[in-house]
């Protein structure tokens, strides 16, 4: 962007291997101005802010110290990556991210061969570091160098302690860099977080690692032999130590360095360039603090994980003012209204894996804290967990986004679905989401659930029927429901009228037709209404159908249907592969009609980022596709051939 430019020594790294020229003393200011940069930047642009602030120090230590990009990198999770990402080729981009047919939020393979590993679902970093160090050594490569970075509360997802069970027994050059913040979107939780902080806060321990930094400092002056002799001394050092506490990553076979000042950007790249001449798999924790360097957002770190447009003098968040009241979000829609059931139901329960404010599921954690559970970036737990409450006759409101839940895809199916117990899967962020992109797009539920047995599929309309469905869910004997709702909001809500039991399997028709009809599931339904209106206006007739289950789909809805119409549209904002489209044409196959159907809904490719409604128009389902859809399948209408 014209007015925003990068100070003196920022605007002359184009890549890592210009900072590297740079002497050691120049990185503080380096640091400045890179975060400097990120404020200016996110303020009018927006995205993510806070995470990204904290490892400005480190995003500079790291390509400091290694050779990237053939020492490769992977930042999990994937939105602490805007530093990396300015030092890596894309600062004079950097104004177009998240935008649509701009960068990426996240790190993209695509995108920059900076970026060895897309990320953008967290705890996935070691895994693919480690994968990326055993195939080094079975190339005979020993010097490169692979450095996961994970934290912002993505070592509390499972996959990562997975990742390290296994990475202590293998002979390769891996760095794990532990960027302890005590926080992911809201503040971590679990004993992993609390082991963390007794580690960083015992005075033995500390002053432990402070007489092993000394020692080896002292001992590198030794010669050539130096780093045999400092091996040998860490070693027998620690095992003195350990009698007294234990380490966990000593334990698994990691070597543990720290924990260090993640803010100390010229000792951190000392630490790293030693680090990278010792062999095998490290540990390397450091301490940060997320929003480091804008006092706001170091005050309230979730506020300003992601605050949107704000004054960066002030602090004032930008928000445009409607001119009329808007309606709520889903998000808020479920929160408030599951601590409504909740008050007349003392069986549900609500279980979020580490998204309280995301998902609104912090309404109930305040409004009744022994009734609702934080688990960590655990969703497979979070499933499982669940299904365990709903076996002694709890009803768990487990609250997932969509496209994390295809992680705990198996749990799905054997720990809740095979074994029919009721827990209500609440599938927030449903659809396509906007500036995420393609790792957050919930692009997949209604098709990988709906070929699930025992499995109740719906997708709400509108806000209303989304605490009707949430409301039907909890009645006894429901078994596994899910329930799929957007980002956003969609229509205001009557709090007063009294929740309706929607029955199971039963769409709606909304309006009558006779030249063709749409069947819409979920939120698309408010697109083709206002698509119907237009073909009104100009004469064409067109039907249309909320469907609200698509398992078990309303199969008399669907017979009457096909026996009347022979053109019919169907829209869903999910993958056309195996959705709620090929639900009715399966339907209309079985049953032997003949029918011309067009699909319109998310095509078999991934879909990068910009707005919903630019990505609606682009995958085709918006409302001028389906009034484009409808012409062409009803032919050249117009008002003097209807009359």
């Amino acid at each position: 962007m014209d007015d925003i430019k990068a100070g003196p020594l920022l605007s002359q790294i184009n890549f890592p291997a210009d900072l590297r020229k740079l002497k050691e003393d120049d990185l503080e200011q380096v640091c400045n101005e890179l975060r400097q940069y990120i404020v200016d930047i996110v303020s009018v642009k927006g995205g993510h802010f806070g995470a990204s602030l904290g490892v400005v120090e480190l995003s500079v230590a790291l390509h400091y110290a290694f050779n990237t990009p053939n020492d490769q990198l992977i930042w999990d999770v994937g939105h602490q990556a805007y530093g990396h990402k300015l030092l890596t080729g894309r600062r004079e981009r950097f104004h177009t991210n998240r935008l649509y047919k701009g960068i990426s939020g996240f790190p993209k393979r695509s995108e920059s061969e900076y970026d060895t590993f897309g990320v953008g679902h967290s705890s996935t970093s070691i895994s693919g570091a480690l994968g990326m160090a055993v195939a080094s050594r079975l190339k005979k490569d020993k010097t490169r160098q692979h450095i996961a970075v994970i934290g912002d509360g993505a070592l509390t997802g499972g996959m990562a302690f997975e990742a390290l069970n296994h990475a202590g027994v293998e002979k390769s050059n891996l760095l794990v860099v532990l960027n302890d913040n005590c926080m992911s979107i809201d503040p971590n939780v679990g004993a992993l977080k609390e082991y963390l902080t007794d580690l960083t806060t015992s005075p033995s321990y500390n002053k432990f690692r402070d007489d092993i930094w000394y020692w080896l400092g002292k001992i590198s002056k030794f010669g050539p032999n130096a780093r045999d002799i400092a091996a040998k001394v860490e070693h027998g050092l620690k095992g003195m130590m350990l009698h007294h506490q234990s380490n966990y990553f000593e334990s698994l076979k990691f070597r543990y360095f720290g924990p260090v000042d993640g803010h100390d950007v010229k000792h951190l790249a000392k630490v790293m360039k030693d680090l990278s001449s010792i062999p095998g798999p490290k540990i390397l924790h450091i301490l940060t603090v997320k929003g480091k360097g804008y006092k706001l957002a170091e005050e309230d770190q979730t506020l300003w994980h992601s605050p949107g447009l704000f004054n960066k003098d002030t602090g004032e968040i930008i928000s445009v003012k409607p001119n009329k009241p808007q309606p709520p979000k889903y998000q808020d829609v479920f929160g408030l209204t599951l601590v409504e059931l909740a008050e007349k139901n003392p069986k549900i329960v609500g279980v979020t894996p580490a998204m309280p404010s995301g998902s609104s599921m912090n309404i109930m954690m305040k409004a009744m804290p022994d009734r609702a559970f934080d688990v960590g970036i655990a969703e497979q737990h979070a499933v499982t967990f669940s299904a365990g409450m709903a076996t002694q006759g709890l009803v768990p409101f487990c609250n997932i986004y969509s496209t994390f839940m295809q992680r705990a895809y198996d749990q799905v199916i054997h720990d809740v679905a095979l074994q029919k117990l009721n827990v209500v899967l609440c599938l927030d962020r449903g659809g396509l989401v906007g500036a995420d992109g393609a790792t957050h797009h919930g692009a997949f539920d209604l098709a990988y659930f709906r070929c699930i047995p025992n499995m109740i599929v719906s997708a709400p309309m509108n806000e209303q029927e989304l605490r009707n469905l949430m409301y039907t869910a909890q009645l006894p004997d429901m078994g596994a429901f899910s329930i799929r709702y957007p980002r956003g909001n969609g229509v205001m809500v009557d709090w007063q009228t009294p929740f309706e039991q929607i029955e199971i399997g039963k769409g709606r028709k909304l309006t009558d037709g006779t030249d063709a009809a749409i069947l819409s599931i979920g939120t698309m339904g408010n697109l083709a209404v206002n698509a119907i209106k237009t073909l009104e206006a100009e004469g064409y007739s067109v039907a249309h159908y909320d469907m609200r289950f698509v398992k078990p789909i309303d199969e008399t809805m669907l017979h009457s249907i096909f026996k009347k119409f022979d053109k019919v549209i169907t829209v869903e904002d999910g993958c056309l592969a195996g959705g709620f489209g090929s639900a009715v044409v399966e339907f209309m196959i079985d049953n032997n009609y003949t029918a011309q159907v067009k699909r319109l809904g998310i095509p078999d490719r991934f879909i990068d980022h910009g707005t919903q409604q630019e990505l609606w128009a682009e995958c085709g389902y918006d409302a001028a596709s389906m009034i484009s859809a409808a012409k062409e399948l009803i032919g050249v209408k117009s008002k003097a051939m209807v009359g």
